[in-house]
């Protein structure tokens, strides 16, 4: 049975910087909208306090995940152990997405390796805190980050990245505006 807590504990927050990858799960109003879940790697992750956190977040093929929280804010960050000892830690709460432009920005950015490829940072209020078991997830040993995505970010350049926003980080599956939709909609 899983353990539940109203914020994440000094042994939690080691525990989440000893891993290499953690998942989003974000979903829309809608009963027929698409659900997210996201996988995330890099040194992207940070515990701000024992009820924030917050990660860097890259341009990839979509933005569901900034779409849903502008429409209700509820998101889930996932860590699991694939290591030795198992564990799968869950981070309930309310997010935000912190564009460049947003007054907020240098508080947050200062605290990452800011990237060309950075499209924003997702803050969460942590609401619930819950641990459980991790006794069927299997064990996996971390080799490396791929850099794919920085060779990719390279190669397309500045105006390449923005053009790429613009095809496909502006609106979700479901038509819901993004962060970035709403700010680029008001140039």
């Amino acid at each position: 049975m899983g353990e539940f807590y109203k914020q994440i504990s000094e042994s939690q927050e080691a525990f989440i910087k000893k891993q290499h990858m953690y998942f989003v799960g974000t979903a829309p109003l809608s009963e027929g909208g698409h659900i997210n879940v996201s996988p995330k790697g890099l040194d992207s992750f940070r515990v701000i306090n024992p009820n924030q956190v917050a990660y860097l977040d890259v341009i990839s093929s979509g933005n569901e995940t900034s779409a849903h929280i502008l429409e209700n804010g509820r998101i889930t960050i996932m860590f699991c152990s694939f290591d030795q000892k198992p564990l799968i830690l869950k981070l309930y709460g309310k997010g935000e997405t912190i564009l460049p432009s947003n007054e907020k920005w240098d508080t947050y950015a200062n605290l990452f390796d800011v990237y060309q490829s950075t499209r924003q940072i997702i803050v969460v209020d942590v609401e619930l805190v819950q641990s459980s078991c991790g006794f069927g997830v299997p064990r996996y040993e971390f080799i490396e980050h791929r850099d794919i995505h920085f060779s990719w970010a390279g190669q397309k350049g500045p105006d390449g990245l923005s053009k790429y926003i613009d095809e496909n980080n502006l609106i979700s599956l479901d038509g819901l505006p993004t962060a970035l939709g709403l700010e680029r909609n008001k140039l």
